[in-house]
């Protein structure tokens, strides 16, 4: 059986990292696993979004709408735009953050309203402040690893094997901050 994960973002939020540990962490696993390239103008703030497919024998990284089995959203947007993709009984893990794209910026388009509550009608959602978390967990570039442990918790993967992929993953000089992302993301009631 063959999983879907699409990992979504704004570019600068970490969604690489988050990809390579996914990636590495199945690996350790037994499975065959391909990730893609990142699509979007990841340098310039703009959509980010990664596929991560693993199982005994995977030939293309690419998730179609409606196939992914798990969508980790590190901005609320993102997470909207990117709803078509998750497969019906699919899980969507959510980053409360909202970060305004050009249009809005610039006043040409507005960010749109409660989007969290449009997600809700109609996936299974869980809607988390990972920033939050990542500030507690000591720096707010770790939004991603937060996501990474929500999303976990959600696995048949031990705690003990993400645990030691971010050990062999992550510089040593933000291993602690990482780790701690991580615990506070799985544990995440």
């Amino acid at each position: 059986m063959t999983k879907n994960i699409m990992i979504v973002g704004v570019g600068g939020q970490g969604t690489l990292l988050a990809s390579r540990i996914l990636g590495n962490t199945v690996i350790t696993e037994g499975y065959d696993v391909k990730v893609s390239e990142v699509h979007g103008m990841s340098q310039r703030g703009g959509s980010v979004v990664t596929y991560v497919k693993y199982g005994e024998r995977v030939y293309s990284p690419i998730i179609d709408k409606g196939e992914a089995d798990i969508i980790l959203a590190f901005e609320m947007l993102e997470a909207y735009r990117a709803m078509p993709y998750l497969k019906k009984g699919g899980k969507m893990i959510v980053n409360t953050q909202e970060i305004a794209p050009m249009p809005v910026i610039t006043g040409a388009a507005k960010y749109p309203e409660n989007i969290a509550d449009k997600l809700k009608e109609n996936i299974d959602v869980t809607c988390v402040d990972a920033l939050s978390l990542a500030m507690e967990a000591g720096n707010s570039k770790a939004v991603n690893v937060v996501l990474i442990g929500l999303m976990a918790k959600n696995t048949d993967i031990a705690y003990e094997k993400w645990v030691e992929t971010i050990r062999t993953t992550v510089p040593a000089k933000f291993l602690d901050v990482n780790l701690a992302a991580f615990d506070l993301g799985y544990n995440h009631k």
